[in-house]
């Protein structure tokens, strides 16, 4: 939805209506339609290709990927004020270092900074591979460092209050997506991008599909009872997706309730609202001292064993707890536990 015009300068409801059917039958453009055709008339010619130009054609080849809606994002709120107008081949070290230094002085996050310079050189390699541009010479990329050792994991008590929170959610479908996150692990992409084809329910097994997979690659994981339970609790609509938006297309994203249930549950500020139940359900599989970090990393879909590895100190404390059992068999003193 759109609006057409304002009252004050003629528009009525008869107008209104009118235009909006033309637009529905695609007869008549819609506001977006046509700033998008401006601004790609205004960017095309035969003179040099400009960052701006080649990021329309980027965003045209990977038009309905779940990613391109983030990347669309940093490029207008990041990129597009600093070298949109810029020439690829004459693009330089120094002009990323700038736009790194603007997005530092505004308190943007390493992670956030590291993601807006990867889709300006992303942007750049799929020039390059396509033959529209040549590879600028000496351009260096310097990304920000990142602690990614960070994880999350949910005591007792915090648990059972976010349970008890979903459970109050007016919208138990939406709830779903909460609950299949912490008792799967799956990535938010892998959530929103879920279709009822994807649910092998004789087989027990839930497809993650290569399209949305960080990786890119195809892969299963296995269908819990717990993971049954809540999928077969969800209301199925005619979409294909099993947590659909609006329309009954995929789902862009979940970050608004999410945020909702986490502030209610009373789980700290800093607790990730939705990748933060992936490793919360990382963390609990691993402190159980029953799941070994091999069958972890294929459980999160994990490329290399690097990647789980930091839940190793959770593992180790796992194995302490089991090794003093010991203790009490030989009825050990406290001052030996």
């Amino acid at each position: 939805e759109e609006p057409v015009g304002r009252e004050s300068e003629g528009m009525t409801a008869a107008k209104a209506n009118k235009i909006r059917a033309m637009r529905a039958a695609g007869v008549e453009q819609s506001n977006t339609e046509r700033r998008a055709e401006a601004e790609a008339a205004k960017l095309s010619g035969n003179g040099p290709l400009t960052f701006a130009r080649l990021w329309w054609a980027y965003q045209d080849v990977n038009d309905g990927k779940s990613s391109i809606v983030a990347d669309a994002s940093r490029y207008h709120n990041h990129i597009e004020s600093r070298i949109a107008a810029k020439v690829i081949s004459e693009l330089t070290t120094p002009d990323i270092d700038i736009l790194r230094a603007s997005m530092a002085r505004k308190g943007l996050a390493p992670q956030t900074v590291k993601h807006v310079l990867a889709l300006v050189r992303r942007v750049i390699r799929f020039g390059v591979m396509r033959g529209l541009c040549p590879m600028p010479t000496n351009l260096h990329f310097d990304m920000p460092k990142l602690d990614n050792e960070r994880t999350e994991s949910l005591t007792d008590a915090q648990l059972v209050s976010y349970l008890n929170t979903l459970d109050e959610e007016p919208d138990q479908n939406a709830a779903g997506l909460l609950r299949l996150a912490l008792v799967t692990g799956m990535r938010k992409g892998a959530l929103l991008a879920l279709r009822w084809t994807d649910c092998d329910f004789e087989r027990g097994i839930i497809t993650l599909q290569g399209e949305s997979a960080k990786s890119g690659k195809t892969s299963q994981i296995p269908m819990t009872a717990a993971a049954r339970g809540i999928l077969e609790g969800i209301e199925r609509t005619a979409s294909p997706f099993v947590f659909p938006g609006k329309d009954g297309g995929q789902r862009q994203d979940f970050r608004r309730m999410a945020r909702r249930v986490r502030d209610k549950a009373g789980l700290p500020a800093d607790f990730r609202p939705l990748h933060g139940l992936r490793h919360a359900y990382a963390s609990m599989l691993i402190s159980s001292g029953q799941v070994d970090l091999y069958t972890l990393q294929k459980l999160l879909t994990h490329e290399s064993p690097a990647m789980t590895k930091r839940y190793s100190h959770l593992r180790d404390e796992a194995l302490r707890k089991a090794a003093s059992v010991i203790n009490d068999c030989l009825d050990i003193g406290t001052a030996d536990k």
